[in-house]
């Protein structure tokens, strides 16, 4: 359309250069006919001006000329010589017709033909001829009057020839005139027409830009925005096309907006119209049910919905609040969903439509499914866990209540699991625990029930067992054949291991009414057997929650004792069996209990391994034993080397050898006058990390020993690797040492065994002389024990020192 109306405006622009062009050549002519003529009679004039004064002056010359030469003639008084002086002026100029003179007397002389009736002043301009008049002199004197008329032919006939010439250079100027008007017309309709061209070309092409972005706006590709250029009619056309432009791209990004998000939604989004036909739906739909967009296009949404329970989606009130449903996927499979439903608000008049939000929850299902088994079930055991245990002990404590019985929980803990666990791994602990599952539930009668309560913690309940003589026989015999059962041994990753439990046993109702006092009396009953050295089972009695009670009370006390300093160090000396010198000394923590009096070790330092209040502990033993140090250095020159033991709790703490290298610095003691005890059990707990910190105690200078050797489970391969100097012999093998001849056979193993490995060896627990002999014979290095005296104080160990030193020990003669 805009090509067709191209044309039709060239022409209409050529017919206005056109006239345009007519109207200024007409106003050019006849400016230029006006100026012709004014410039010709101009010219005119100002050459008949020109041309009459220089002919006036040529002849006022001439005349000049003839009237010096009359003069002289007149001077000389000679008639005739005026007169041929006359004759000869008028031959001599060409335009002189006639001479006059007349002189002051009235004596007239002429020459030629001159005017009779004309005598003039000056000039006198007439038709034909040219008058003029002179003065004469005869020296200074006016003697008359010189009358000169001169021929105006030529003068006229050069006017004629300059007429003739101003007229052919008019004729030729105005042809050149014309030829320009012409070409300037010519030029100008060029350049109107150029002009004109530029403007249709660029508004052509602005309709054009137009044109083209409506049909970019009609393709939804919004592009860059026109540029205005103009303030014009098309600008503001243009104008309303960017804002256009703006507005529908800000609505379709709105759209394509809405249309990503949908798309990248997890959840299947499925809009509804008024009857349930399905619109609209997302990717995540066609990938939840299997179907093609086409597919689900205007089928029925209850189409993809299990309607077995009779409820229709379609039919489903619209609700913020989730639901469920099973949708059927096109392959047939049932997949539980959990959907919202809203409805869109669309103009009055217009059919509501329903969006639903559905979300698989299959994994959902199956987690919580999983979290419930966990939550009842121990997942490395599989049996149930505490909490579902103390459900079911509780609905058999109901069932018996109701049917008039009893019933018997057993609580059972693997003894030294901790040991196995250390040594072999976490992995052989959890097969151990396993295992322990697995027997239990083999060797138990059918109705029992088995738990787990805590980490190598079992319990177990055994229905209709009643409280009397038989069936306590019963249970016992039910309860030893556990014990058998659960000692046998098995094999973790190629290595034998033996397992024992002990057993806590109690009734109800006779000793609990409820769970929770069933489960403690029955734990009560477990701490008396292990307390009875593991491997046996015991029934519960009221005593044992005394015992308990006092345990619980001697922990809270014992917190309260390290804070008041109520506890004390004894050192028991040890001694050369050779010299029978005191080399040395043990260092013994104590607690003096206010109400209690002194209670030994064994009676408080497993609640403070139980409460970690043995860091603390042991930090405070080893600083008051460098401060006795100390204080016998400046009464003694060698108070010997003092033993201080050291638990499994102290040596895993990251910092702890810089903790004992800053209490012996800060007393300025010499870490080879201390020495370090560790059991087997310590050593083996992590031998690569135990390695690496005994080095750096050793490289300290520190003396290292194996306290209670031969209780433990470290090799001789493993105990070459630390770098130990001292053994010491546990009392369990020296109490019988003469009387049992297999405890002999082991002290003088493990004598001949520190000999051969360059270490000092130290027999523990020596009470009477029959021993100190026989270990005299047997090799041994050092002894300590009560046959030297009970543990004593700073005080009394620097007086033994001073008396070993003043020759009056009483000691000494035992080794005589």
């Amino acid at each position: 359309m805009i090509g067709d109306r191209t044309p039709r405006l060239l022409l209409l622009a050529v017919a206005l250069g056109i006239a345009v062009a007519g109207i200024m050549l007409s106003v050019f002519y006849g400016q230029y006919q006006w100026l012709a003529r004014q410039l010709v009679e101009t010219s005119a004039a100002e050459y008949d001006e020109v041309v009459r004064g220089s002919f006036e002056r040529s002849a006022r010359s001439q005349l000049h000329v003839a009237a010096d030469r009359l003069g002289e003639a007149v001077k000389n008084d000679q008639g005739k010589g005026v007169l041929l002086e006359l004759n000869a002026v008028l031959v001599e100029n060409e335009n002189l017709t006639g001479v006059r003179y007349s002189s002051r007397d009235g004596q007239t002389y002429s020459a030629g033909s001159y005017p009779k009736a004309f005598e003039v002043s000056d000039v006198t301009w007439l038709e034909e001829r040219l008058l003029i008049s002179y003065p004469v002199r005869a020296g200074e004197i006016e003697v008359g009057l010189l009358f000169g008329a001169f021929d105006l032919a030529d003068l006229y006939g050069d006017f004629a020839r300059f007429a003739a010439e101003l007229t052919s250079t008019e004729v030729a100027s105005r042809r050149v005139s014309y030829l320009w008007a012409a070409v300037g017309t010519l030029a100008a309709l060029l350049l109107c027409g150029g002009v004109v061209w530029m403007l249709v070309r660029s508004q052509t092409k602005r309709i054009r830009q137009l044109k083209v972005q409506a049909e970019k706006l009609r393709d939804a590709d919004f592009g860059e925005p026109m540029l205005l250029s103009r303030h014009d009619e098309l600008g503001d056309l243009a104008a309303v096309f960017n804002d256009m432009r703006n507005r529908l791209r800000k609505t379709t990004h709105s759209r394509d907006y809405v249309d990503s998000i949908l798309s990248g939604m997890n959840e299947a989004i499925i809009v509804t119209g008024n009857d349930g036909r399905i619109t609209r739906i997302n990717k995540a739909t066609t990938h939840l049910l299997g179907y093609d967009e086409s597919e689900l296009l205007n089928m029925s949404v209850d189409h993809i919905v299990n309607t077995s329970d009779g409820r229709s989606l379609a039919d489903d009130s619209p609700s913020g609040l989730p639901k469920e449903a099973i949708f059927e996927s096109k392959f047939g499979e049932s997949i539980p969903v959990s959907y919202t439903c809203s409805v869109v608000e669309d103009p009055p008049g217009t059919p509501a439509r329903r969006i639903y939000a559905a979300q698989n929850i299959t994994e959902r299902r199956r987690a919580e499914k999983r979290i419930r088994y966990l939550a009842r079930i121990d997942p490395l055991t599989k049996i149930p866990n505490r909490m579902q245990f103390q459900h079911l002990l509780q609905r058999g404590i109901a069932r018996s209540r109701r049917a008039g019985k009893s019933l018997c929980l057993f609580y059972i803990d693997i003894d030294y699991f901790k040991e196995i666990n250390d040594t072999f791994g976490h992995l052989a602990g959890d097969t151990t625990l396993e295992t322990v599952a697995e027997r239990l539930t083999a060797a138990l009668p059918k109705n029992s029930i088995i738990g787990r309560l805590a980490g190598d913690e079992f319990a177990v309940i055994v229905e209709e067992s009643s409280a009397n003589e038989k069936g306590i026989v019963e249970t016992s015999e039910l309860a030893q054949k556990l014990l058998n059962r659960l000692a046998d041994p098995f094999f973790v990753q190629g290595n034998e291991v033996f397992m024992t439990a002990s057993m806590g046993l109690a009734y109800y109702p006779k000793d609990a009414p409820n769970v929770i006092d069933l489960i403690r009396n029955a734990d009560a009953a477990l701490y008396h057997a292990k307390r009875s050295g593991g491997n046996v089972y015991s029934y519960y009695a009221p005593a044992m929650n005394e015992a308990s009670v006092e345990r619980l009370m001697t922990k809270s006390k014992l917190k309260r004792a390290f804070e008041r300093d109520e506890l004390l160090v004894h050192y028991q000396p040890k001694y050369n069996l050779e010299t029978g010198e005191v080399f040395g000394a043990e260092a013994l923590v104590r607690w003096d209990m206010p109400e209690r009096g002194l209670i030994l070790p064994s009676d408080f330092i497993p609640i403070a391994e139980d409460s970690n209040l043995i860091i603390e502990i042991g930090e405070w033993v080893l600083d008051k034993v460098c401060e006795d140090f100390r204080l016998w250095q400046r009464t003694v020159s060698s108070p010997g080397r003092v033993s201080v033991n050291l638990s499994l709790k102290q040596l895993r703490q990251l910092n702890f050898v810089s903790r004992i290298s800053s209490i012996m610095r800060g007393h300025e003691v010499s870490p080879t006058s201390l020495e370090l005890e560790i059991t087997e059990t310590t050593l083996m707990e992590n031998p690569e990390r135990t390695i690496r910190t005994l080095d750096q105690l050793y490289g300290l200078g520190l003396n290292l020993a194996i306290d209670d050797f031969g209780t433990g489970y470290s090799s001789l391969s493993a105990l070459q690797q630390f770098p130990i100097s001292t053994l010491k012999i546990d009392r369990s093998f020296v109490r019988n040492i003469v009387s049992n001849p297999d405890d002999a056979i082991i002290v003088d193993t493990i004598i001949q065994m520190g000999r051969n490995l360059n270490m000092d060896v130290v027999a523990e627990g020596v009470e009477d002389e029959a021993q100190l002999i026989f270990l005299q014979k047997l090799g041994c290095t050092y002894v300590q024990g009560l046959l030297f005296g009970d543990p004593m104080s700073s005080d009394n160990y620097l007086e033994l020192l001073l008396a070993q030193a003043d020759g009056t020990d009483t000691h000494r003669a035992l080794f005589a």
